[in-house]
């Protein structure tokens, strides 16, 4: 039993658009053209002054994230571990133990979020029915000079405080 094998023949409509090289010259003479303009009038690049100037940042951004508390201080966090099944990048880590405040619910003893890991999805704020995890910091800007600075310990997320107030919040959709 042979194969069939059908050649088929290469279709160009002349010899220019067969060698390719031409259109590569002209992709690369439109770039040089957009570097030469750029470098002479530089006055309209949009993110020439980032440093200096932060951008507007709204209550529906998916920043950084924080854990919330209740108003007498103790974490809203029942260790439920929906943000952590929810999570696709599975950057959130999360034990489950006792409380000792006279709650009936768990707390988490350690809940770590990667965020190198993170895709900022927001899947673990839905997913939360105690509404403890926000990502409402208006943090946008994550930097670090090694890898251990990026993984968020439950300290770290409780200390970060909220952007926003809760009106904008609610209202943001978030």
């Amino acid at each position: 039993m042979s194969a069939k094998v059908r050649v088929m023949d290469r279709k160009g409509k002349d010899l220019d658009e067969r060698v390719y090289l031409i259109e590569v010259f002209k992709g690369m003479a439109v770039t040089f053209g957009h570097f030469i303009r750029n470098f002479l009038d530089n006055s309209k690049l949009l993110v020439r002054h980032y440093p200096e100037q932060k951008p507007e940042i709204t209550a529906r951004w998916r920043g950084r994230h924080r854990l919330t508390t209740h108003e007498d201080g103790t974490m809203k966090c029942v260790a439920c571990f929906m943000c952590q099944t929810n999570c696709p990048a599975q950057c959130i880590r999360i034990e489950a133990g006792e409380r000792v405040d006279g709650r009936t619910e768990k707390l988490p003893v350690r809940f770590e979020i990667d965020l190198l890991e993170c895709i900022y999805c927001g899947y673990c704020v839905e997913a939360c029915p105690m509404d403890a995890i926000r990502m409402d910091t208006g943090i946008f800007s994550v930097t670090g000079n090694e890898r251990g600075s990026f993984v968020k310990t439950l300290n770290d997320l409780l200390a970060t405080p909220g952007a926003f107030s809760e009106e904008e919040y609610k209202k943001g959709g978030a």
